[in-house]
């Protein structure tokens, strides 16, 4: 289900619970959502549409990647740059990594761990930052 984009500063601050195999559904109405926006938005996290659990989408050109639980186990290579959100106006500084490697639940609650490098780790990083309630 495509679900409206949250814009409250104090829900998107705050910590999101852990997610459960219960909450496989909310990775769908992630992907629906993402799609919905894919014009101006390249990833997501379940706060942005008003669910506080710990899950990410990320879009990988041909493949849209749903992330539970979602943990960053070692980065590297720091740089600043600016970024967007679709729950903010404008852009602001922040810095990065430039590659990561992070270990979550696919869609079949199996057990990932992969390493990515260049724009798709700095989304990564920022839908993760959603999940412990930062904001850019």
């Amino acid at each position: 289900m495509i679900r409206e984009i949250c814009r409250d500063t104090f829900f998107l601050q705050q910590r999101s619970e852990p997610a459960t195999k219960d909450d496989i559904q909310v990775g769908r109405d992630l992907l629906d959502t993402l799609r919905a926006n894919s014009d101006r938005c390249v990833g997501m996290a379940a706060n942005m549409i008003g669910i506080k659990k710990r899950v990410i989408i990320v879009h990988l050109g041909l493949l849209d990647l749903v992330m539970f639980n979602p943990v960053i186990l070692k980065k590297n290579g720091p740089y600043e740059t600016q970024e967007g959100c679709l729950s903010l106006d404008g852009e602001r500084k922040t810095t990065r990594y430039e590659n990561i490697e992070v270990e979550y639940y696919d869609m079949s609650w199996k057990k990932q761990r992969r390493s990515f490098s260049g724009f798709t780790a700095q989304i990564i990083q920022h839908e993760c930052d959603h999940n412990d309630g930062i904001l850019i």
